[in-house]
């Protein structure tokens, strides 16, 4: 019964490493698409999250699974509720990415009224946190997850330079503000996804430790 049980968690593990490096082609497709408006690509990007969907939804019905079937206790039962917890973050990157790709589809219809100079680099933070938590998952790396937890002040310091560059645009002339605005909330997004990937990171701190943002919850 247990050799089964490891089975079935060892391909949890794994579907959820397959799950994170779609995220991260989404948000890469994503990026890349806004910075060179190219639409087909922002399609392509739209187009992961159906499969990102039923991954979360398969993951979510095995974990039910194990939880009522097994009845884990202690760090099996930290690792599979973590696992639930861990799979909407990562679906709700990928809707985030669907986000960005579909205001990249309407962006593209005229010229940037500036160069993105920090919005990719708020792209390039949040794909490493993203890489960096699911390893943390997997390695069962404490040090990792608390370094991606503080790397989202990277991301929420870049928003801010953005958000700052577009509202001073916005006040020299409103005649793009609707650009403006846009770019505002692609980057809105970009800040979201560093936010859930610092929720993974703060479940796999919990998966290790039974501790969530300093409550001890689970022994």
């Amino acid at each position: 019964m247990r050799s089964r049980f490891e089975e079935q968690l060892t391909y949890l593990n794994d579907s959820l490493i397959e799950m994170g490096e779609l995220v991260e082609q989404a948000i890469a497709d994503a990026n890349k698409a806004l910075v060179e408006q190219d639409t087909e690509l922002a399609k392509k990007a739209k187009s992961h999250e159906n499969e990102i969907n039923g991954m979360e939804r398969e993951m979510e019905g095995l974990c039910l699974k194990l939880i009522l079937q097994q009845q884990p206790v202690a760090g099996d039962l930290r690792l599979i509720s973590s696992v639930l917890k861990i799979i909407t973050d990562l679906e709700r990157i990928g809707d985030h990415a669907t986000d960005i790709s579909t205001l990249t589809i309407s962006l593209a219809k005229k010229q940037y009224v500036k160069k993105l100079d920090h919005i990719p680099l708020m792209a390039a933070a949040t794909m490493k946190m993203v890489t960096e938590s699911i390893d943390a998952f997997v390695k069962k790396d404490l040090e990792l997850a608390q370094k991606v937890i503080n790397d989202d002040d990277i991301v929420d310091n870049l928003f801010n330079t953005v958000r700052d560059d577009l509202i001073e645009l916005l006040k020299s002339s409103t005649s793009n503000s609707d650009q403006v605005i846009d770019l505002i909330m692609v980057a809105k997004y970009f800040e979201r996804i560093g936010d859930h990937a610092t929720n993974i990171a703060e479940w796999v701190v919990f998966s290790l430790t039974g501790i969530h943002k300093d409550i001890k919850i689970m022994r």
